[in-house]
This record gives structure tokens, C-alpha cells and sequence, in this order.
């Protein structure tokens, strides 16, 4: 959906509150397209409805990433909790992805951060995952085999050659709390 379209339909939905009006007022959009986007505004308050801070140093950022799988493949959420140079939170972001593994849901999570810590100016990551497995095919240490996640491993590579340096460690789980807390909170909002 447009942003002109999103502006259409918000403005539909606050004069009626009726959601039948405004698919009746909106030929063109199907339900479905509307229900993701009102997932998606959803999302938008729980996972960055967060005081951002402004930190003096945005160009060297810590980033913890964390996705989720109810099921395996199951209904997925991604999680990641950006800090500036002080630690102090800058950022927070999640998303539900719908049905996925759990490797998906990670590397997605990756993704996620590495593409908000671009917008933010980052020059230089740090970043912690609790996934072994893909920390592990990052730095090169295993191939990716699976077919599912080669073209996420690509784009995830591609988005790190932009950045002047990265670095990326396998953490325990018990020290990924917060982003495991945004990719679960992802999942619970879309029901």
C-alpha cells in the first residue's frame, strides 16, 4: 500500500469506525491488504513506541538481534535493541513475519537491525544473536546449506559490506533478553 492509500484508509476508519465502511468506500482494497496493514501500524506501536534517545555517538552502535518460531516453522517474530556508544537504547524494533523457522526468523532480525542501524548513520556495529548457527555462517565459520536461507545470508553479507567495520558474537540466551522480548511481543500482537 501507498502512504496516500494508508492516509485514506485511517482517515476512512476514524470517520466511521466501521471497518465494512471502508472496504465498501475502497473498492480496490482487498481485506487482506488492509488487515497487514493495520498489523503493521499495530506492530509500529508495540515495538517502537519507545523514547529514542539521542546519543553523541550513533556511529559506533551495539546491537542485539533475536528472532522467534512458535512451531518451527510456526508464527515468527523478529526482535532488535540498538545502543549507541553509551548504552544507551536508541532504538527498538520488531515485526511479526508470519509462518517460519526459527533460522529464518533470525536472519530476518538480522536484516531488521542491520537496515534501521544503516538509517541511523551507523559507521561501526557490534552485534549480538543467540543463534550459534548464524553467527557461525556470518564470520564464515560454516556454509549455509539450507535453501531457505541463502538469500537471506546474501542480502545479510551485503548489508554489512556497507557498514566501515562490523563484528558479531554468539551470546547466551539469558543475555538476549530484551530482543527476545521485542520478537515474541511481535508474535503475541498479531494473535
Amino acid at each position: 500500500m501507498k502512504d496516500a492509500e494508508k492516509h485514506k484508509v485511517l482517515k476512512d476508519l476514524a470517520e466511521t469506525l466501521d471497518f465494512a465502511e471502508v472496504l465498501k468506500r475502497n473498492p480496490e482494497l482487498s481485506k487482506n491488504d488492509a488487515r497487514h496493514f493495520l498489523l503493521e501500524m499495530a506492530d509500529g506501536f508495540i515495538c517502537k513506541a519507545v523514547k529514542k534517545h539521542q546519543t553523541p555517538d550513533a556511529k559506533h552502535l551495539t546491537i542485539n538481534v533475536d528472532g522467534a518460531s512458535r512451531g518451527n516453522p510456526g508464527k515468527a517474530g523478529i526482535g532488535a535493541v540498538i545502543r549507541g556508544s553509551d548504552n544507551t537504547i536508541i532504538e527498538r524494533v520488531c515485526k511479526y513475519i508470519g509462518i517460519a523457522t526459527n533460522n529464518i526468523a533470525e536472519y530476518q532480525a538480522l536484516i531488521l537491525a542491520l537496515e534501521t542501524a544503516k538509517q541511523i548513520g551507523a559507521e561501526k556495529i557490534s552485534i549480538y544473536s543467540d543463534s550459534e548457527l548464524m553467527v557461525k555462517q556470518i564470520k564464515g565459520e560454516y556454509r549455509v546449506k539450507n535453501e531457505g536461507l541463502k538469500p537471506l545470508y546474501q542480502k545479510a553479507i551485503g548489508l554489512l559490506k556497507d557498514f566501515k567495520a562490523y563484528g558479531i558474537i554468539h551470546i547466551e540466551r539469558e543475555k538476549n533478553k530484551d530482543a527476545d522480548k521485542l520478537a515474541n511481543q511481535a508474535i503475541d500482537a498479531a494473535g
